[in-house]
């Protein structure tokens, strides 16, 4: 059975009073749809068995956003109590709750089409590795100033990260917010942890990408969209009304 992990315990102070229902950003509607719920389907959808929630800020309501989830995927929580701190060690939580060395990883806060998680269900990771779903349409991007950039070397055997990071200034790709990872990324992670005292994912993708086990995956037409602010929120509707 496949483990999704989805990150859910940040603050989302950007998007926080833009909906009725909630101050919490993984419950925001989007299309009538809590995003936490939306992101449940999606790994659902690639074929995961079991999904681990990682819950920090707002924990007890994320939780109870949950009960009776109509989904077959068993839903476990694990508790990131320094919510504070960067997005990876919200992946580190997680790994108690693996079922085994390879899973799925995505975000609270990113609508994704069925055809991306397809991809991720069916793609393989190299080994001691993980690959990044990156969108190369960078035309398309509704808010490039906001959006993980990601440096891909185009190779035969598989592309692979140079770099990844908000600010980098050579890109040419973008990074979609979906992982398909051995726990050789969380090794990573908490190395740059006990190293620095804090850790993004980013780090982690970046440490991983040195050793070169860190390939990407192409989504193609796939349709993706972070919804970080009121804008991306209106975005993300308009587009999936279209769809």
């Amino acid at each position: 059975m496949t483990t999704g992990v989805i990150l859910a315990a940040g603050f989302g102070t950007r998007l926080r009073g833009v909906s009725s229902e909630t101050e919490l950003k993984p419950l925001t509607l989007v299309g009538g749809m809590p995003l936490l719920q939306r992101s449940v389907r999606s790994l659902e959808r690639a074929g995961c068995g079991r999904v681990v929630v990682v819950v920090g800020h707002g924990k007890d309501a994320v939780v109870e956003s949950l009960v009776g989830y109509p989904g077959a995927a068993e839903i476990v929580f694990a508790e990131n109590p320094r919510f504070d701190l960067k997005n990876g060690i919200s992946v580190l939580a997680a790994r108690t709750h693996l079922l085994g060395d390879t899973f799925i990883l995505s975000m609270a806060d990113h609508v994704l089409g069925d055809e991306v998680m397809d991809l991720a269900g069916a793609h393989v990771p190299p080994e001691q590795g993980a690959t990044l779903l990156v969108d190369w349409k960078l035309e398309t991007i509704f808010d490039m100033d906001d959006a993980t950039k990601v440096l891909a070397v185009r190779d035969p055997s598989g592309d692979r990260i140079a770099k990844i990071g908000k600010m980098i200034p050579e890109y040419n790709c973008v990074d979609v917010g979906v992982f398909v990872c051995t726990t050789a990324l969380m090794d990573r992670i908490a190395e740059v942890y006990e190293k620095t005292g804090d850790a993004s994912l980013s780090d982690g993708v970046q440490a991983l990408a040195n050793t070169g086990r860190m390939t990407v995956l192409d989504i193609g037409d796939g349709f993706w969209q972070d919804v970080d602010t009121p804008e991306m929120l209106a975005h993300a509707e308009k587009e999936l009304a279209r769809r």
